[in-house]
Order: C-alpha cells, then structure tokens, then sequence
C-alpha cells in the first residue's frame, strides 16, 4: 500500500515552463545575448546556473557574474509566478482526495528552493505539504535519485511504498532509482513518448487521479 505521494512541481503542480522562458529571455537579452529558440531548446532542461553559463559561453557579456545572472533569472520567475500563476487540472482536488485519506504528501523538485513558497503560495496549497525539498541541498538533481530519497526521509515513510508524480522523463528514471512507484502525467505534446513507458501509470491529467492509483 502507498503510504505517502510525492510530487513534483514545475510541469506537475504549475505550468511554469513558459514563465522559465520568458525570464530567461529578458535577463540574457537584457546583457546583450542573442537568444534564439533553437539554442533556448537545448538550455531548456538546464539549472539556472548551467543555462546561464551556456549563454555566456556563447556570448559573453560584462559586468555580473553567471552566478548573479542566474539570480536574476530566478527571481524574475518568482515574480511572474507570483502573478500569473495557475493550478494545473486536478491538482486541487488529487491534493485534496489524498489529504482526507491521510495519506502523506512531498515534494521533489530541481527547482530553487526559493521559488517552493511562492508557487504553493500562489496556488493556494502549502497546507497540504508536509515536507518539500528542493535539489538545491542534494549534490546531483534529477535525474539522480537523491532528491526523492531526501523527501521519503522527510516524510518517515520507506521510498518502497511512495507514489512519485511527475511530468518529465528524467522525473521518472529519478522516482524508478529510488525504488518508488511512478505515475507519469506528460505534457499533451509528449504523452506517446516512450520515455514515459518505464512508468507504473500515465495519465493526460491529475483530474484522472484516483485512489486505485495508490492500492
């Protein structure tokens, strides 16, 4: 029996990936770089520090540190975030549905830790969280299982009988290396991929989710 379900949150609880862009596109602009889509897509499943550091080796500027422009980035997408911010589909209720069955509730995420509060803030959901852990505090990022055995340990429930959500291949592959179940909701564009087969379960929404996906 699954004893708690950790999610992620970029692409699972909130749609953030077009606010990642828009961010990045405005700082890096902003210090002169010529951001085309086609090198966008290639710094696209980068941290914020990785990306800007390819930025820059393909068009250095003057002036701030890689570090202090990835800073940047980051606190532009708190900013859009905090105003433009939405829930995905089901995410209220599956939060909600979990909750009433006492089952205990993680998150697993590679984003800064920073932007934990403003999205679960913003969407109106911190009070269902009993642990959330962030990459930032782990020495590898997904796809390196680190970060989901962090959270299980937070939660005091064996990796074995938790339910990791998640939008991204390298999500699962991280969830599968620390021994834990997988449900798998894709973004529309990516569902068929196959990368997503080694996953227990795949839904096209949370609003799918039910309690037969924790027996």
């Amino acid at each position: 029996m699954i004893d708690a379900v950790i999610f992620d949150m970029d692409g699972t609880l909130i749609d953030s990936e077009p606010m990642w862009k828009e961010a990045e596109k405005e700082v890096f602009s902003g210090l002169g770089v010529n951001v085309t889509e086609q090198l966008a897509q290639q710094s696209a499943s980068m941290t914020t520090l990785e990306a800007s550091a390819f930025w820059y080796s393909h068009n250095p500027w003057q002036g701030p540190s890689i570090q202090d422009v990835a800073n940047r980035v980051v606190v532009r997408v708190g900013d859009l975030i905090a105003k433009h911010g939405v829930a995905l589909d089901g995410v209220h209720n599956t939060l909600s549905l979990l909750d009433k069955n006492q089952i205990k509730i993680g998150l697993a995420t590679n984003a800064p830790e920073q932007l934990i509060p403003i999205v679960l803030g913003k969407l109106g959901i911190a009070k269902y969280f009993s642990a959330c852990c962030s990459s930032d505090n782990e020495l590898e990022g997904k796809p390196h299982p680190a970060i989901y055995l962090s959270t299980a340990r937070a939660l005091n429930v064996c990796p074995s009988q938790c339910l990791a959500i998640e939008d991204s291949g390298t999500g699962v592959l991280a969830a599968k290396a620390a021994n834990m179940r997988t449900l798998a909701v894709p973004h529309v564009d990516e569902y068929d991929h196959q990368k997503f087969d080694l996953s227990d379960f795949k839904l096209k929404s949370l609003s799918e989710f039910g309690l037969g996906h924790l027996a």
